[in-house]
């Protein structure tokens, strides 16, 4: 039985899009990253990195969402592309991991939750999430998919991200930028994302952000 180790983020979401997608059965196991759960030691025998998700699927453990979507997609063989896809392939989810999801996390953390003074972070990190939809529209031009000719996990990584950017840059984020909103819409009309949608919103998890979400998630704040 797999079983995906879920919280809420977009890096989980990727994993339950891709599992519905390939229609595998699977348990859900919530990790309530706002109450701390991230930080206990049966989740950190499977992630010492305190992160979710983390998978396992029989004899195998993963952590890390990028590992995960490779596994899975390798295992059963699906959404990876034709072979000759493979160098693209590796570099765009790369692209995602490396540079899509980490700044519009740090753009969405100091907008949101960094006190002041931050005007500096700010336009630091909304500009370069800013930079990295022109590289994606770019690349999006003429194409349906990111990679090849066929969806993939790239698109599957990159839509965990790029589906938040009102919630990252604020409403209208996307307006310059027509190849990527063709893209995500056609993304969201997808059977396996409105299952993923249903799933997700139902594992019991704390969604107040408040102190205790705070101290839960970002500890090293409130060490002395």
């Amino acid at each position: 039985m797999i079983r995906l180790y879920f919280g809420l983020g977009p890096n989980p979401e990727k994993i339950t899009l891709l599992l519905e997608e390939l229609s595998l059965e699977y348990e859900i196991v919530p990790v309530d990253t706002y109450r701390g759960q991230q930080h206990e030691p049966a989740f950190l025998r499977l992630n010492p990195n305190a992160k979710v998700p983390a998978l396992t699927d029989g004899d195998v453990s993963l952590f890390d969402s990028t590992a995960i979507l490779l596994h899975l997609a390798e295992a059963h063989q699906r959404f990876l592309g034709a072979p000759g896809d493979r160098p693209e392939l590796l570099s765009w989810l790369m692209f995602v991991a490396t540079g899509v999801g980490p700044y519009t996390g740090q753009a969405v953390h100091f907008q949101r939750v960094a006190p002041e003074p931050k005007d500096y972070a700010v336009n630091r990190y909304r500009r370069e999430v800013e930079r990295h939809y022109r590289v994606l529209d770019g690349r999006l031009e003429g194409r349906a998919w990111i990679v090849g000719a066929d969806y993939t996990i790239v698109d599957i990584s990159a839509w965990a991200w790029i589906n938040r950017a009102p919630f990252a840059l604020g409403e209208g984020a996307l307006e310059p930028f027509p190849n990527l909103r063709r893209w995500l819409a056609a993304i969201e009309a997808r059977p396996a994302l409105a299952r993923a949608k249903l799933k997700n919103a139902s594992v019991p998890l704390k969604r107040e952000f408040d102190e205790e979400t705070l101290r839960a998630l970002f500890p090293q704040n409130f060490a002395r």
